[in-house]
């Protein structure tokens, strides 16, 4: 058999087999009541799917394909083709129209529908719907399945054995009980995507979880609704083969992607191209015109519609065709086969004839609708013609005075008008013969807009009217020329009264504002500023009352023209909004302002002299009083510094000073009233002293305080002095001490003057680690709380204490030398004999081993002990 015959056996074979499908559908019209459930659930969640698409569903399979308006839209989700508008109405004869029209489209594909009417689906008979659905399916979902030269129910049925080979316990050989354990979908599932499904857990005698993982499974990741009743199917001893079929096809579409390029789909989708070819072109050819611009704009909205929405789905499809013809030529080529011839009238070259006409029919039907819609407005565009040109007749003979009311603009623009109707009117019986012309074509096209003796007796009115208007003509020109002259020259002054009035409005409310501005000022010079220039101001009042005068002048001759020629003022100055009466308030309040202002500044200078007297009489106090507290601390600072005479002198010079403080507190007192006085008179400077309150003050209490804690000081140095048993002498001796390394002449020591100091002294403090320590330690006495400073009494203080440990350190050298004998060196036990035990441990454990010439074992060298002695007072 050759390659064509076996194409076209097998294609015809699908169509046997199609027949055959629907024989078995007859002769199983008595359906089994478990069957019939599983299919109105299956093929319910079916069609859902595919009316979700357009936004729908369906709740019940025999009632909402009733009317045929979900049935026709299910049909257009499917196919992806228009179906014939549907019937909107209520009545049964609507909704046998609709289901027939669905009917009818089912037909075109190639389904001879067998016992099939409009009426039983009306009706809502479920078998006979269920019947309608499954041929829907099994047209558009099964009969294009093509695997290995096998198509639809076998097609399908070979794909599923391909695809689950490899996968022991599945054996597909039906649509029915090789299903029923649920692993034949699972496998499925599992072979296109593993990851969904861990296949190796599932048992082949669990089919209630295997059903219901396959269908959780396809529907979550799948987006194949649940179409199946997993207890259905356990419970039912051969599931419907339908329901089966239609839920495995969905697998399929939904793995297989795109169909493959057979034979049987190719031609298939080429006679589907043809057929909208063929039903489209009558339509383009369609050259009847409507009568109404609003049908005929539908139409080309129509053909928008389908150039925009219908046709660039149908260009892609044509395309794809080619496609897959060329490559099942090229598979054909390759597997050294004939390559495929379709039969007549399915050549893909028909479709390129068949869509060059398309396309003619497609130019020619824009063409002829915009004509048509051309040829409306022009008549449409006559009629208004007509209209106008008569109206402006009858408007403009009518004695209008609108003049009297309006304003230049208006009149200069009334006067245009006029001018242009009398050029109209010059030519008024060439106009006559447009208006004549004009009804004349209106008549002879479409009479529905004017009837012939209205069109004649309007043209016979304007005509008789043409001689009055000249007279009135001439009147109004004259009329509107005069009022025109009228309101250009009232123009002129209301432009000239707004240029002078604005500028003079400025300077009234400039002025007062600067009258009423509060002004804040610190010094007679800032106030005598203010009243020169408010003098200044004053001087051009006169001026000032002139300009005002002329403007008034202006809006007054504006006045005596409107009462002379009795013009109807058409509202108020176009060039301003500021009138007279308010010039005239705003002149009043500038008027009434300038005495205030008079009075406000001769207030502030008076106020002025005040606080320049205030200021005087404390700068003359501030002046003496900062200078003596200044002398006097400089003074009690010299008294503990400089030593004359005994500290006893120095403390009565001391408490002389004291009472000469105590007895100037009065001036400090006046001082602070006077600053209160400043105070409460807001004054914030003085030029006229540099010293403040604050200073004041801080420097008496300074005083205050050096004074007392100068005696202080000076009383402990005597309390010092008499503890220790120091002399005047070395008293003095200290303070030069002190003083000669006080550079800063604070008073005190900084922590390097004092280690200068200690230096000088004799100290050994040097660089190195041990006298780092030494004058650490020192420094822990004279400045216990680390505040880097050494008082004069902290100095004393520790010269008379060293003074003391170094004559208790000549003292015990002096023993050990006695101990010795004429030794250089003391031995341990010569210590243990003459010393308390602890006393002679003690110094042990201080001494170094003697290592002169004449040393023993065990030979101590007792002047080492002597470094040990600083700090010590055990001894």
């Amino acid at each position: 058999m050759d390659h064509h015959h076996q194409q076209q056996h097998h294609y015809d074979g699908g169509e046997n087999d199609y027949r055959q499908q629907e024989d078995d559908w007859d002769r199983d019209l008595l359906l089994d009541p478990a069957w019939e459930k599983q299919q109105r659930k299956t093929f319910t969640a079916w069609c859902n799917s595919h009316l979700r698409k357009a936004g729908t569903q369906i709740e019940n399979i025999e009632e909402d394909f009733r009317d045929g308006l979900k049935l026709m839209l299910l049909l257009e989700v499917i196919s992806g083709e228009r179906l014939a508008k549907p019937e909107r109405g209520k009545m049964r004869v609507h909704k046998i129209s609709n289901v027939n029209k669905a009917l009818n489209f089912i037909a075109s594909k190639g389904v001879k529908l067998v016992s099939i009417g409009a009426e039983e689906i009306v009706d809502g008979n479920a078998k006979m719907t269920l019947g309608m659905i499954w041929t829907i399916i099994l047209r558009f979902a099964i009969q294009d399945i093509s695997v290995e030269e096998t198509s639809a129910k076998e097609g399908l049925l070979l794909w599923c054995q391909r695809k689950t080979a490899p996968y022991k316990n599945v054996n597909i050989q039906n649509f029915h009980i090789s299903w029923k354990d649920g692993l034949g979908f699972c496998a499925l599932i599992h072979r296109h995507r593993p990851e969904l499904i861990d296949y190796g857990k599932l048992r082949k005698d669990d089919p209630m979880t295997n059903l219901n993982t396959a269908f959780d499974v396809a529907e979550k990741y799948l987006d194949i609704p649940k179409m199946l009743d997993a207890e259905d199917i356990v419970s039912t001893l051969r599931p419907d083969e339908k329901a089966i079929m239609t839920y495995v096809s969905c697998y399929y579409h939904a793995f297989s992607g795109k169909q493959k390029v057979t034979i049987s789909s190719a031609v298939n989708q080429l006679r589907q191209l043809l057929e909208w070819i063929r039903r489209t072109i009558p339509w383009l050819e369609n050259r009847v015109p409507e009568n109404t611009m609003q049908a005929m704009q539908q139409k080309l909205e129509d053909f928008r519609d389908y150039r925009r929405l219908h046709k660039p789905p149908k260009v892609q499809e044509k395309c794809q065709l080619e496609i897959n013809f060329n490559t099942l030529q090229t598979k054909l080529r390759l597997s050294n086969r004939p390559a495929f011839m379709p039969s007549e009238g399915k050549m893909v070259s028909d479709i390129s004839n068949a869509w060059g006409s398309l396309e003619g029919a497609e130019k020619g039907y824009e063409e002829w609708l915009l004509n048509e819609i051309r040829r409306l407005e022009r008549l449409d565009h006559l009629a208004e013609k007509f209209r106008q040109k008569a109206a402006i007749h009858e408007e403009e003979m009518l004695q209008q005075k609108d003049y009297e009311t309006a304003s230049l603009s208006d009149i200069k623009a009334l006067l245009k008008k006029h001018e242009a109707f009398e050029s109209d009117l010059a030519a008024h019986q060439d106009r006559v013969e447009q208006i004549a012309a004009i009804a004349q074509e209106l008549k002879s096209n479409i009479s529905s807009y004017y009837d012939s003796p209205s069109v004649n007796a309007r043209c016979q009115q304007i005509c008789d009217q043409w001689d009055s208007l000249g007279v009135l003509t001439q009147k109004r020109s004259e009329a509107l020329q005069r009022t025109e002259k009228l309101l250009e020259t009232i123009d002129q002054l209301y432009l000239e009264f707004a240029k002078r009035a604005a500028p003079f409005n400025n300077w009234m409310e400039g002025a007062m504002e600067d009258l009423q501005d509060t002004f804040i000022v610190h010094t007679i010079e800032e106030i005598q500023g203010l009243s020169t220039a408010h003098e200044q101001f004053k001087a051009t009042l006169p001026e000032a009352d002139k300009e005002r005068q002329a403007i008034l002048g202006i809006h007054n001759e504006i006045a005596k023209i409107v009462q002379t020629y009795h013009v109807n003022m058409a509202g108020t100055n176009p060039y301003t909004t500021i009138n007279p009466q308010e010039i005239n308030a705003k002149w009043d309040k500038v008027r009434q302002l300038v005495p205030q202002r008079d009075q406000a500044l001769i207030e502030e200078h008076a106020r002025q002299q005040n606080n320049e007297r205030l200021r005087r009489q404390f700068a003359n106090q501030a002046n003496v009083i900062g200078p003596w507290i200044q002398t006097k601390m400089e003074e009690i600072g010299r008294i503990s510094i400089e030593m004359h005479g005994t500290l006893e002198d120095q403390l009565t010079h001391l408490r002389q000073y004291e009472k000469s403080i105590v007895n100037y507190k009065p001036k400090i007192d006046q001082l602070e009233g006077d600053h209160q006085l400043i105070q409460e008179a807001l004054i914030f400077d003085n030029k006229h002293t540099n010293y403040t309150m604050e200073h004041i003050r801080v420097g008496w209490e300074q005083l205050l305080t050096t004074i007392a804690r100068t005696i202080n000081e000076i009383e402990n140095q005597v309390l010092t002095r008499d503890a220790k048993g120091i002399s005047q002498e070395q008293m003095n001796e200290f303070r030069a001490s002190f003083n000669h390394f006080d550079r800063d002449h604070s008073g005190t020591l900084g922590t390097e003057e004092f280690k200068a100091c200690l230096i000088s002294l004799g100290f050994d403090i040097g660089n190195d680690a041990q006298g780092e320590a030494e004058f650490a330690r020192i420094m822990s006495i004279v400045d216990p709380n680390r505040l880097g400073v050494i008082t004069f009494q902290a100095f004393i203080d520790f010269m008379s204490r060293e003074t003391a440990d170094t004559d208790t350190a000549d003292q015990v050298m002096a023993s050990f030398k006695v101990l010795a004998g004429d030794k250089n060196y003391i031995l341990a036990d010569e210590l243990r004999r003459e010393l308390p035990a602890d006393q002679a441990e003690y110094c042990i454990a201080r001494m170094t081993p003697y290592t002169g010439p004449d040393a023993i074992p065990g030979a101590l060298d007792y002047m080492s002990f002597s470094t040990a002695l600083y700090g010590e007072s055990d001894l």
